[in-house]
């Protein structure tokens, strides 16, 4: 997994929270500690999805336009195509007599498809709101 599913979640909580303005990528770069060309990507994907909506011109910059709690983590996995459990590298040859050696990188595959599909079907269950709520609950104890 990237740590472009981070960077949404943590632009949509923040615009979550300060509902109703809008804010530049370069103040969002500085809540979330990146840069603000990287905002503009993440951002970008997300305005694509719906998840969040763009003015254009000077005081330009996102805003967040939905309910909380209609935005899903699966929403945000969505709109960047995120994979949470990958592997770039896989083990064994499929040309090899060995049944271990050539069979290990299917078996594997399967796994890791069953994974994501279990992270996915938890992400459904928790929102923007869920994590402002959280965040919230923290500070107050």
């Amino acid at each position: 997994m990237t740590s472009e599913f981070t960077v949404a979640v943590h632009g949509l909580v923040y615009l979550y929270h300060h509902k109703d303005a809008v804010y530049s990528s370069e103040v969002l770069a500085e809540n979330v500690c990146t840069n603000a060309a990287r905002i503009r990507k993440i951002m970008g994907k997300l305005r694509k999805a719906g998840l969040i909506e763009r003015k254009e011109g000077v005081d330009g910059g996102y805003l967040f336009v939905k309910e909380g709690t209609e935005v899903k983590l699966s929403m945000v996995a969505d709109a960047l195509g995120v994979s949470f459990v990958s592997t770039s590298w896989k083990s064994g040859d499929p040309h090899m007599e060995c049944l271990i050696a050539s069979g290990m990188a299917d078996v594997l595959v399967e796994i890791y498809q069953r994974l994501n599909l279990l992270c996915y079907e938890n992400l459904k269950g928790i929102t923007i709101a869920d994590i402002k709520q959280k965040l919230l609950n923290k500070k107050e104890n």
